[in-house]
């Protein structure tokens, strides 16, 4: 049998703690899953990295292998002491086996035969899927194609209403298979939002960015905005200055606990690029007639300075 070091597969110290060892784990599975990597190797690497932490994340089996030592990665060793006191000086057996085998083995406790295996479970998967916010909004239902060790297989995955972003959803039992009558994994899927032209998410708030002509923000209106479920009419106050949020109360993102979020119009004031010559004259005539001084603060004086003449 050769010997494989666990520890420099997840390459993580030998007094790892069981944090470290998962974290090292997650990464090295997302970086070498088949559906994501394109090195030759990938398949190879996850395997390798999923072997090392049933093993370590284990406390009974990552004792049992600690105990083998350290030989060199590669080399042949012979049967543990635990083992020849188990199983008799000849081993018999051993040769037959692998390491994954010897450790669930040697893990078992005294007593523990060749045959005798504990319920392993399956190995759970994390993976990010996005999702525009409409889906978001109605639910949705997505098709996953899933690879590992065992092969690939197709998963449907139902997205409920009102999901938001880094929200996780946990897919019971849908994960790897479990081993010897343990019970299979299950699968994590972290929730992302895809840029939308319009909105911007912030939990279930939603905000935009409405423009204004000068006279609609001087003597208010009535305007037609877009929400995720269609237009409705925005009231705007006389007076509204730019930077104010407009609020629609609960026109933001469906909530399964509780009352929608609200969706805010972000106010900025525009005029058009190339005012016709009427125009120009109106705002002549307002800049004579108006007394609106907004910059007032900066023309005051301002503490004398001893240090300059």
């Amino acid at each position: 049998m050769k010997y494989k070091d666990y520890y420099a597969a997840l390459d993580v110290p030998r007094d790892a703690d069981l944090d470290q060892i998962k974290k090292a784990y997650r990464k090295l599975a997302r970086q070498y899953h088949p559906d994501v990597s394109k090195a030759a190797d990938a398949e190879g690497r996850f395997k390798e990295a999923a072997e090392a932490y049933a093993t370590l994340k284990n406390s009974e089996k990552r004792a049992a292998y600690d105990a083998l030592g350290q030989p060199r990665p590669g080399e042949e060793f012979s049967p543990p002491p635990q083992w020849s006191r188990t199983h008799g000086q000849d081993a018999s057996g051993f040769g037959d086996m692998d390491l994954e085998d010897l450790l669930a083995a040697m893990g078992q406790g005294r007593g523990a035969g060749h045959h005798s295996r504990r319920p392993e479970p399956g190995r759970d998967y994390e993976d990010t899927v996005h999702i525009n916010l409409r889906d978001a909004q109605h639910g949705t239902e997505l098709h996953l194609s899933l690879g590992d060790a065992h092969g690939e297989r197709k998963l449907a995955v139902t997205i409920p209403i009102g999901v938001i972003a880094g929200q996780k959803l946990r897919l019971r039992g849908k994960g790897g298979p479990g081993r010897h009558g343990g019970e299979n994994g299950d699968i994590y899927l972290h929730i992302a939002f895809k840029p939308d032209p319009i909105f911007r998410a912030d939990r279930h708030d939603l905000y935009f960015e409405l423009a204004l002509a000068p006279w609609e923000a001087a003597l208010g209106a009535e305007l037609e905005v877009p929400t995720l479920d269609g237009k409705v009419l925005l009231t705007v106050p006389p007076g509204t200055r730019g930077g104010r949020k407009l609020r629609l109360r609960g026109r933001g993102l469906a909530n399964p606990r509780g009352a929608a979020g609200d969706l805010y119009a972000t106010v900025h004031i525009d005029i058009a690029p190339n005012p016709s010559e009427k125009e120009l004259a109106l705002y002549e005539e307002l800049a004579a007639l108006s007394r609106f001084d907004l910059r007032s603060h900066l023309n005051q004086e301002l503490p004398h300075d001893p240090t300059t003449t």
